[in-house]
């Protein structure tokens, strides 16, 4: 029997959330965006409402929510502040990671902070000759004693200048492909390391740019998982992670649709609402069901992640169609609200730039396509 509804805990952190999006994070969506600032005060009350521990298992102080959970969770933040959703993305991400390959000790030091939102890791993988093609990353981790020794440097790292770590990803093997990676958490504060932030067209408040490693010593303590065994399991974290990044997009843009719906309700043109001339009212009915397809996508996704059934290639339609969707909806607001969508008295023009980075981020559509082709055809075929 097929069930769509929320569980009576979902409900409740859905009602949760829908007042404390509407209060505290909707109205200031615009100024982090004009400050381009790490929004300390709105992650300190994400924080509070044990956003950031969703996913991190209890024994750490989270939540050790389903992953369905935590994507209706983060579909709700997105439509009060796109941004803000990198923390819950992030801390997912690192909190199954770490959880489930990292020492005890490591986990013990880092993850009650992380669930706290005390401190913020991010995710150090692609480098500026290999995005998508991470197997072929060049930062290398060498073993001195009981130490290892990095260097190398990655780009794109979504928080690299507010966070305290990384769990950075480094080549052990340099013989052996994806089967020589490692990944180890390093503090950003140790000799060796150095940042550079980027002026992106969005998400400004992510402070994304550039990891330096130069003879950076860590303990091999901090070696996550097995030696030479990383990649595979940053992979298998993608696949739920790409489902989380789809109901980012469907919050954003079902929020701007929403904004849309009510203006063209109350705008007249020759004597009438504009939402009566089926040029505007159609593409509202088209914008919605395409969302609401993606939405169900996502989270049937994430029902298959919590059933441990497999969904690589869902994942991937997550990732590679639903961003898309999402920009898509979005534009077409932004021109049904006419030459006022183009202003930056709106959030519209704010959630387009925002939104289009996650074409981007976490591959491309077109390596998400090659992922579902090799699903439908075999992987010896495409």
């Amino acid at each position: 029997m097929l069930d769509f509804s929320y569980t009576d805990d979902q409900a409740s952190i859905a009602a949760a959330l829908d007042g404390f999006v509407a209060s505290a994070l909707l109205s200031g969506y615009m100024a982090r965006d004009r400050d381009g600032a790490f929004p300390e005060d709105a992650w300190r009350q994400m924080g509070e409402m044990g956003l950031f521990g969703l996913r991190i298992p209890r024994e750490y102080d989270g939540q050790e929510l389903d992953c369905v959970t935590a994507g209706i969770a983060i579909e709700s933040v997105a439509r009060g502040d796109f941004n803000l959703c990198y923390g819950i993305l992030n801390s997912a991400f690192v909190g199954d990671l770490m959880a489930r390959n990292a020492s005890e000790p490591l986990c013990r030091e880092w993850l009650p902070r992380l669930a706290a939102g005390d401190a913020r890791i991010s995710v150090c993988l692609t480098e500026p000759h290999c995005g998508s093609d991470a197997a072929s990353i060049r930062t290398r981790a060498e073993r001195d004693g009981d130490d290892f020794i990095l260097n190398g440097e990655k780009a794109s790292v979504t928080l690299v200048m507010a966070a305290d770590a990384g769990i950075v990803f480094a080549r052990t093997d340099p013989d052996a492909g994806s089967r020589g990676v490692s990944a180890f958490l390093v503090p950003f504060d140790v000799p060796g390391v150095t940042r550079h932030p980027y002026a992106d067209m969005g998400s400004k408040c992510i402070l994304r740019g550039s990891l330096f490693l130069d003879n950076v010593r860590v303990p091999a303590a901090n070696l996550i998982g097995t030696l030479n065994g990383a990649f595979g399991s940053a992979m298998q974290t993608f696949e739920y992670t790409r489902a989380l990044i789809g109901l980012m997009c469907v919050g954003a843009a079902m929020q701007t649709l929403e904004e849309t719906i009510a203006y063209t309700r109350e705008r007249t043109a020759f004597g009438q609402p504009v939402s009566r001339n089926q040029g505007v009212s159609f593409p509202v009915a088209e914008a919605w069901s395409r969302l609401e397809m993606a939405r169900w996508h996502c989270l049937r996704t994430l029902w298959l992640r919590d059933q441990n059934r497999p969904h690589n290639a869902e994942a991937a339609v997550c990732k590679g169609m639903v961003p898309e969707i999402c920009v898509d909806v979005i534009r077409d607001c932004l021109v049904l609200h006419g030459h006022y969508g183009y202003t930056q008295d709106l959030p519209i023009e704010q959630r387009l730039r925002d939104v289009c980075g996650q074409l981007i981020a976490d591959g491309t559509p077109q390596i998400q396509k090659i992922i579902i082709a090799r699903h439908l055809y075999g992987r010896e075929n495409v």
